[in-house]
């Protein structure tokens, strides 16, 4: 008779099943997150085809805190493990698709003005002012700020993704001719182009790194390992309340990239290789919020409103 296996056998069969696809970093990372939650809640141990559909539903509901994105992701983590299970003849059917998965939240897209954007930029260079005691109102040069301003450059003028961002390296990027080629979500290769403004910053950038090497990250740390992700999220909402610029994230300044792309007279098509995306789904809420600025244009402008005729 053959002897059942357990949840965590399973587990670990599927993460070296999505390691040897060469999953994105990320990707793997979020699944491991989500079954890192979910192995002490059903056990170590349990067989893994007693898990029932219900277990499922006990588990999400354990999250009262969270976002239903966030559940969102727990959900595909687990369809993606079953689904490989059933693949694998482990199980006979996909018990998490029996769930009804949480209901994505539709967030308002809200891009940086220029004033806001300028304001960053201000602030990546210097301190925020302060005053000593018998001194006069003063600020200070911050730590890297060259590095700062390449970011901010690099996130607005490509619309990368921060986990691309921080996971360039040097080979990645042709800054002579202006242009970097990565592979992005879902494994889909990409070139994407930027302006000779950025490639300027990013040269000044790497004036400061006169022996880096081209297998070394592009954005990295004193020890020349890779700026974490999170923790770039991090200093950019720092940056922001020191600038003044409330709701400072990483995806905003790809929200803002897009909307702009487009009020500039790109194209949505061309707009949706350069971000990466596998449908015109989130581009089309990109255009429907440049419309709107295109009716307001013309709603200021119109010649035979404004001429009275």
């Amino acid at each position: 008779m053959k002897h059942p296996l357990t949840f965590y056998q399973v587990m670990v069969g599927y993460i070296l099943a999505i390691e040897a696809r060469h999953l994105s970093p990320n990707t793997i990372k979020d699944y491991k997150n989500t079954f890192k939650k979910f192995l002490p809640f059903i056990g170590k141990d349990t067989p893994f085809e007693e898990i029932t559909s219900k277990h499922i539903q006990e588990f999400l509901a354990t999250f009262t805190s969270v976002t239903n994105n966030t559940l969102l992701h727990y959900y595909s983590a687990l369809a993606a493990m079953w689904s490989w299970a059933v693949r694998e003849e482990i199980v006979q059917k996909n018990i998490v698709h029996l769930v009804t998965p949480p209901k994505a939240e539709e967030r308002e897209i809200l891009p940086f003005t220029e004033a806001e954007f300028k304001a960053l930029l201000a602030a990546a260079s210097r301190s925020k002012a302060y005053e000593r005691p018998g001194k006069r109102i003063s600020d200070h040069a911050t730590l890297q700020p060259e590095r700062m301003r390449a970011i901010l450059l690099m996130l607005l003028d490509t619309g990368l993704r921060v986990g691309e961002i921080t996971g360039l390296k040097l080979l990645q990027v042709d800054n002579r001719n202006q242009r970097i080629q990565l592979m992005g979500k879902g494994a889909k290769e990409r070139s994407v182009p930027f302006s000779p403004r950025t490639a300027q910053a990013l040269w000044r950038y790497l004036s400061t790194r006169p022996d880096a090497e081209s297998s070394e990250p592009l954005f990295s740390t004193y020890n020349k390992r890779k700026i974490d992700a999170t923790q770039l999220a991090k200093s950019l909402k720092a940056l922001g309340a020191k600038a003044g610029v409330h709701n400072v994230h990483p995806h905003r300044f790809r929200h803002t990239f897009a909307i702009q792309y487009l009020r500039n007279g790109g194209d949505p098509y061309t707009l949706q290789k350069l971000l990466g995306h596998s449908t015109l789904d989130m581009v089309k809420k990109y255009l429907a919020l440049a419309q709107i600025d295109i009716d307001k244009a013309h709603k200021r402008a119109s010649p035979v409103d404004n001429w009275a005729l």
